[in-house]
């Protein structure tokens, strides 16, 4: 070994504290990188091998009525591999202590052969019986959330009708990995069911013997999807077709892939900001220890090092920290990047994992944390360079201290000798205390952005179910009702308050731009729910145009005065040209509103409602849960409680998950830049605090001549970093925004306060290890060093 390479590892070990704190920091960077990149290669691979090995289809077609012998017709078209047809429809299921029906879709299974296409994943029991018409299976996520196992007895209504059906079997399958009502955004277990019958049952059910209202059809690799799509939609049209889409609009496929997409944005736009801060942190250090070290550089170089052999011997310090920190950021990104894979598992309900790392991350984050500590580095190694032995070996020229100006001399008179020291230092060499202030400020800016992030979550829900939706349930018909039947809803008693909605499902589209989603016909002066501005005032909705959500707008790329191409995809299938007439602020999902009675005359349909928002008295919503139940015109009921548990248990558990990490990750760094500020003061100042010691200067003075700065640094960027950390909130509020919901950047005064004590909170941690080592410090061996 090299005499630089051992005076390499003595300087390692000397700068320890603060080479564990650099290196910590570019450590969580790295962490981040490999574990979203490592959940996203995942998660997509275990969707890609979920839909192959159980055949999901690359096209659903629903429809009114179809005969079968139209299914040959379909397969017929150029570039499809294969078509299943099959049954579905709207169930309710009763069960034992609940007043309100809970909602489920029913689906048949072919009675002679297994699913060509939309198979099943068995998790328990049986596959329903030819032979026995009560037999079903259950997906397994309600089967769980409820008690259920096969052998239970289940009271379902479907088509009006009750039936008694007996559970034989669990299933899961890759096109309910996230299920919701119609109408519905949130995911609920509890709340929503799939029923899998043979074809014959549900046909007798649905009164669809020799016919499907739904076709399932994959297509080559080479075919043309909209082509397909087209001659599919011409074919069913005659039938009640009611538009035909692909997987990428299928609502289960929609939902995990805007996961990806927002955990694929986190993680591309919050790992460089660690590592920047890293990278700072490095030239800092390294750029102090270039000067305490100015006459061991000069005496390298007059022993015949070269300029390149003493600047290598620097850049491998900075090497060895940032390598050292990229190492253990893979390994701990594995581990975690695992364990949040875990976790999806349970939330979209995989039968089986298929855990995938990333090998370009591991090069990603391994060359992109040493590259941004190199930039710092090089920056320090010109100094290197241009130091010659002979100048290098004289200590730097003393700070001049008449320099000061009249406004600090004034202070100082006023301050005790250790007060003034701490002064002298600060206005003595602005720009250390600059970067110093800049540091820290940063560690406050992210702790900041995330506690904004925090605030944000819950002003999403807080405004989605409090002011857009004042409510207390949503009731669903089974098909349009005349606007008359809201009196009957209003007569129920412990009913307060009720408004009618209509909502039908549509295609918008303006340019090349479209969105499979809805429309909802809102009443003039809506109370229970109602579109809002950004001042969340009430948005009253013109006749003759459209409403967009901000999502939407952004969607379509419409702005207020375009006219988009809508295409009903109910009743009549009318093609509308409507004008955006405004924007609307959403934090949930990407709708569209338009006047109740305008919508009703574009669908040619006048004083038609689907479904009605109530408010009811607490006191009496037993009696109302049981009426709703006993009218055969309702398809389901929502409580808006359910719905608001529903969303937070989602961002607590999807992406938004990630914002406890975030935090977690921004208190490590923001401690990190304290620690690596102080730790650098005391290495630059260990032989004058060894001399005030031995001039009489108590423990506790010199103490405070070192810890004084630091406060005065740390109270000046607290400040500083509360504005950092407002501008940075609005990048990670959008990384965090999917189409499903939208997080606002919005910091409370008490996200400030909770962000200045974490600072606080570090440095006073750092401070006192710091202290810990100027009271345990060899004054005589500091006073040993070369001046």
């Amino acid at each position: 070994m090299s005499p630089l390479d051992r005076k390499l590892l003595r300087d390692l070990w000397r700068i320890k504290g603060q080479a564990t704190a650099i290196g910590a920091v570019i450590a969580v960077g790295v962490l981040l990188l490999v574990m979203m990149s490592g959940l996203i290669t995942s998660l997509d691979e275990t969707r890609r091998a979920y839909y192959e090995r159980y055949r999901l289809a690359d096209i659903f077609a629903p429809v009114k009525r179809a005969p079968q012998h139209l299914l040959a017709e379909l397969a017929a078209i150029p570039g499809v591999n294969t078509v299943e047809g099959r049954i579905t429809g709207h169930a309710l299921i009763n069960l034992p202590g609940l007043d309100i029906p809970l909602r489920a879709q029913a689906v048949s299974t072919p009675d002679f052969h297994t699913p060509r296409l939309n198979d099943f994943y068995l998790s328990a029991g049986r596959a329903p019986s030819r032979e026995r018409l009560d037999e079903v299976m259950l997906l397994k996520g309600f089967a769980e959330a409820h008690g259920l196992q096969p052998g239970a007895v289940l009271d379902v209504t479907m088509n009006g009708a009750r039936h008694t059906l007996r559970i034989v079997g669990l299933a899961q399958a890759p096109e309910f990995l996230y299920t919701t009502a119609p109408g519905e955004l949130m995911s609920d277990d509890a709340r929503y069911a799939v029923i899998w019958m043979n074809t014959q049952s549900l046909a007798a059910a649905y009164d669809l013997d020799g016919a499907f209202n739904e076709a399932l059809l994959s297509i080559g690799r080479d075919s043309q999807p909209q082509e397909i799509l087209n001659a599919v939609d011409r074919l069913l049209d005659p039938y009640g077709g009611f538009g035909a889409y692909g997987l990428e609009d299928h609502t289960s496929n929609r939902f995990i892939s805007e996961e990806i997409a927002g955990l694929r944005a986190t993680g591309s736009a919050v790992p460089p900001i660690f590592l920047a801060v890293a990278a700072f942190l490095l030239y800092i250090v390294v750029s102090r220890m270039v000067e305490a070290e100015r006459g061991q550089i000069g005496l390298i170089k007059a022993f015949g090092y070269t300029n390149l052999e003493t600047g290598l011997h620097y850049f491998k310090l900075i090497l060895a920290i940032a390598a050292g920190g990229a190492i253990v950021g893979c390994l701990l990104g594995i581990l975690a990047g695992r364990a949040l894979v875990d976790v999806y598992l349970l939330y979209f309900k995989f039968p089986f994992l298929i855990f995938q790392l990333e090998p370009g991350s591991f090069i990603t984050g391994f060359t992109v944390s040493v590259g941004a500590a190199s930039a710092g580095g090089l920056l320090v190694l010109r100094r290197v360079f241009r130091l010659t032995p002979a100048s290098a070996m004289q200590p730097p020229a003393p700070p001049h201290y008449k320099q000061l100006g009249k406004m600090a001399r004034s202070i100082q008179s006023a301050l005790d000798q250790p007060s003034r020291m701490v002064v002298r230092r600060l206005t003595r060499q602005p720009g250390r205390m600059a970067g110093a202030i800049a540091g820290i400020a940063a560690g406050m800016g992210l702790s900041v952005a995330m506690v904004g992030i925090m605030s944000g979550f819950n002003e999403a829900i807080d405004l989605t179910f409090n002011v857009v939706d004042q409510s207390d349930l949503s009731v669903t018909f089974n098909e349009p009702l005349s606007t008359t039947s809201l009196g009957n809803l209003r007569n129920i008693p412990g009913v307060m308050d009720a408004q009618s909605i209509r909502t039908v499902s549509a295609v918008l589209r303006y340019g090349r731009n479209r969105h499979l989603g809805a429309i909802s016909g809102l009443p003039p002066n809506s109370r229970l729910y109602r579109a809002v501005d950004r001042s969340m005032g009430t948005i009253h909705l013109p006749t003759g145009g459209i409403i967009l959500a901000e999502p939407l707008a952004r969607i379509l790329n419409a702005r207020v005065g375009d006219v988009l191409t809508i295409a009903v995809r109910e009743s009549r299938r009318p093609t509308l040209e409507v004008p955006v007439a405004g924007i609307a602020q959403t934090l949930l999902g990407a709708p569209a509103y338009m006047d109740l009675d305008s919508l009703n005359r574009a669908l040619g349909e006048p004083n038609r409602m689907s479904g009605a928002y109530l408010r009811i008295d607490s006191a009496q919503q037993s009696t109302v849960y049981r009426t709703l139940k006993d009218m055969p015109t309702v398809a389901g009921v929502s409580l808006k409680r359910d719905a608001r548990n529903a969303l937070q248990e989602q961002m607590d558990m999807g992406a938004g998950a990630m914002r406890y990490i975030m935090l977690a990750v921004a208190g490590i760094i923001t401690f990190g830049i304290v620690y690596n500020a102080a730790r650098i003061a005391y290495a630059e100042r260990a032989r004058d605090l060894a001399s005030l010691s031995v001039i009489g200067f108590t423990r506790s003075e010199v103490a405070f001549v070192l810890l004084g700065e630091l406060a005065v640094v740390t109270l000046v960027a607290l400040p500083a970093g509360s504005v950092l950390g407002y501008y940075l909130s609005f990048a990670v509020a959008a990384g965090f925004s999917t189409d499903l919901y939208q997080i606002p950047a919005q910091v409370p005064a008490a996200g400030y306060g909770a962000a200045a004590l974490a600072v606080l909170a570090a440095a006073s941690l750092s401070g006192w290890l710091v202290k810990r080592d100027i009271d345990g410090s060899d004054i005589v061996s500091a006073l040993k060093a070369r001046e």
